[in-house]
């Protein structure tokens, strides 16, 4: 984990990093690796911008996945279907084409604090690689929670790779603590990255297992 002084910053990609916040926000970007390297921590600043208030808590998680960016992108981008490498969701409906401002009903499986959740699809960029996502309703905690996903590509053992970087700002639930909320939603994430690794890598090595048509 390596923690930064400022607001969680981000632009568009090839901006520069935006000036820190007036009163300095500590946030941090878990990564499975000991020493993330600088280029992570710029993601993170160039595409993932929140503003996190006072009674609100800001985070980002890191995983290497080894699958190429185009493979990953198409589980990530399915707004309509989170159910594909998201381990908590048993079922999810939408009504239409994926396409920012769509909405999605998600219902989650038991053993967590919560049954369904409402969300909608803030920003989806093919060319970026960025998904956002805002919850908007639900029976859960998590109270204005937004989350930008971004994609990037990498060379993993010298095979084409991928950095998934998920971010969020969450309100602090009545009763707990920045850093508390902050360790639940970071474990939710690393879960959902840790499955999407598996499901990806899983379809490569499907791909390069298949026989060829004759």
């Amino acid at each position: 984990m390596v923690e930064l002084d400022g607001a969680v910053g981000v632009g568009g990609g090839g901006g520069q990093a935006p000036a820190p916040a007036p009163h300095p926000r500590l946030w941090r970007l878990v990564d499975e690796r000991c020493d993330p390297r600088a280029l992570e921590t710029d993601y993170v600043r160039r595409f993932h911008q929140h503003e996190p208030r006072e009674h609100q808590c800001s985070s980002a998680v890191a995983k290497h996945i080894k699958a190429p960016v185009h493979l990953v992108w198409s589980l990530v981008r399915r707004f309509d279907q989170p159910q594909l490498f998201k381990p908590f969701v048993s079922r999810c409906e939408m009504k239409g084409n994926i396409e920012i401002g769509s909405v999605r009903e998600v219902n989650v499986k038991s053993g967590l604090p919560a049954t369904r959740s409402t969300e909608r699809l803030e920003l989806l960029d093919d060319n970026e690689h960025i998904l956002s996502v805002r919850f908007v309703g639900g029976d859960h905690r998590l109270q204005n929670y937004s989350s930008i996903l971004t994609v990037h590509p990498e060379v993993i053992d010298g095979r084409p790779g991928t950095l998934v970087i998920e971010s969020f700002v969450v309100d602090v639930p009545d009763g707990n603590t920045k850093d508390e909320t902050c360790y639940f939603v970071e474990a939710l994430l690393k879960c959902n990255l840790k499955s999407l690794a598996e499901v990806s890598e899983n379809r490569v090595t499907r791909d390069q297992t298949e026989p060829l048509d004759r």
